[in-house]
C-alpha cells in the first residue's frame, strides 16, 4: 500500500536516544526528507540528548523534561546488592527469586545466550519463568511477554531488550544478573519499575571479582538471605494459545463466550485477554486448564475450527 504524506504535520520520533544509538539515523533522515509539510517535531527520550543532529533538521527548539526529580524517584526505588561467593551467580540469583516470592520480578543478563541459559537453570530448580530477546520469533516474544504480564510467570529473563518499551504495570523488582555496562542501561532497567507513583527495588547481584558501578551514589543495602531456601508459591495462572485474532474477526468478547459456554469456566476463571492480528492469548485458572480444553476440543469459535492449546 501506499499513503499521502501533504497531510502529515506533526512528526514523533519515539526512543530517539536509542535509534541514534542503534545507528538508525540514515532511516530517520528518509522519513523526515518524505515528509515536507511537517510543522512540528516531537523527539522523546528517556536521557538527555548533549547535540540534536543536523538532519532532523529542528528549528526553535525546546526542552521539555518530564522526568521525576531525583529526590522523589529515589523515594520510590529502593537500591539493594546481593553479594554472590560463586562467580556464575545462578545459585545465588535462585535463592535471592525464592526469597522474593511470587513478586513481577526482571532478570536482566547481558548476552541472549546467558538469558536462555539462566532461564533453563532456574526452570531446572522448579522456579516458573519465560525469557525474552531478540532473536525470538515476533509470536514466541509476545507469548513471553503475554504469560508475564497475566501472571502465568512472575519472572522474566531477559536482555535489555526488555529495558525499553515494555508497557508492563506492577513490576516490583529489577534483578541485575549482570551489571549494566553503562549508567545509561542502568537508568533504563530500573525504569521497569517504581513508576506511576508506585515502589520499586533494584537489586545488583555482586559477583566476587565485581564492585558496584561507581556512577550509583544512592544508599545500597546489602541482602542477607535465609541459610535455607524455600521455592515460591507457583502463579495460579496458565495461558492458551488461540490460532485467531482480529484479522479473522474475533475479539475478547467472543473469547470470553467461547471458553464460560464450551468450556465451563466461570467469569473469575478467566484472566487477561490479549488480541492480536493473527492469534490470542488468554489466561486461565491453571486447575481448570485440563477440563476446559476437553470440553472445547470439538467445538468451533465463531464457525471456525480453530487450535487452542497451552501456549508454549
Amino acid at each position: 500500500g501506499s499513503i499521502h504524506t501533504k497531510g502529515i504535520t506533526t512528526l514523533v520520533l519515539d526512543e530517539f536516544d536509542k535509534s541514534l544509538e542503534m545507528g538508525f539515523q540514515e532511516e530517520m533522515s528518509f522519513i523526515i526528507n518524505a515528509l515536507p509539510n511537517v510543522e512540528k517535531k516531537i523527539l522523546t527520550s528517556a536521557t538527555a540528548a548533549s547535540e540534536i543532529p543536523d538532519f532532523i533538521k529542528l528549528k526553535d527548539e525546546e526542552l521539555l523534561d518530564f522526568l521525576v526529580e531525583g529526590d522523589d524517584e529515589t523515594k520510590q526505588l529502593a537500591i539493594q546488592e546481593i553479594k554472590s561467593p560463586d562467580k556464575d551467580k545462578l545459585e545465588t540469583l535462585f535463592r535471592l527469586i525464592c526469597y522474593l516470592g511470587n513478586r513481577s520480578t526482571i532478570v536482566f543478563c547481558n548476552h541472549r545466550e546467558s538469558v536462555e541459559r539462566v532461564s533453563q537453570l532456574l526452570k531446572e530448580k522448579d522456579i516458573i519463568n519465560v525469557f525474552y530477546h531478540g532473536s525470538l520469533e515476533q509470536q514466541e516474544r509476545e507469548a513471553a511477554l503475554c504469560k508475564f504480564r497475566n501472571g502465568t510467570s512472575n519472572v522474566l529473563v531477559t536482555t535489555d531488550l526488555a529495558a525499553r518499551g515494555l508497557d508492563i504495570d506492577n513490576i516490583r523488582y529489577i534483578v541485575h544478573y549482570h551489571l549494566p555496562a553503562t549508567e545509561d542501561v542502568y537508568t533504563h532497567r530500573n525504569g521497569r519499575t517504581a513508576r506511576m507513583d508506585t515502589s520499586g527495588t533494584s537489586i545488583l547481584v555482586i559477583g566476587p571479582d565485581e564492585k558496584l558501578p561507581k556512577y550509583i551514589t544512592q544508599e545500597v543495602e546489602t541482602i542477607t538471605l535465609p541459610e535455607t531456601a524455600e521455592l515460591p508459591e507457583k502463579p495460579k495462572w496458565t495461558t492458551l494459545f488461540i490460532a485467531a485474532g482480529k484479522k479473522d474477526k474475533v475479539n475478547k468478547v467472543d473469547i470470553v463466550g467461547f471458553l464460560s459456554n464450551r468450556g465451563e469456566l466461570k467469569k473469575e476463571d478467566i484472566g487477561m485477554i490479549e488480541v492480536k492480528d493473527f492469534f490470542s492469548f488468554v489466561a486461565i485458572r491453571k486447575s481448570k486448564a485440563n477440563h476446559t480444553l476437553q470440553q472445547i476440543k470439538d467445538h468451533k469459535l465463531k464457525n471456525k475450527k480453530v487450535k487452542i492449546a497451552v501456549a508454549k
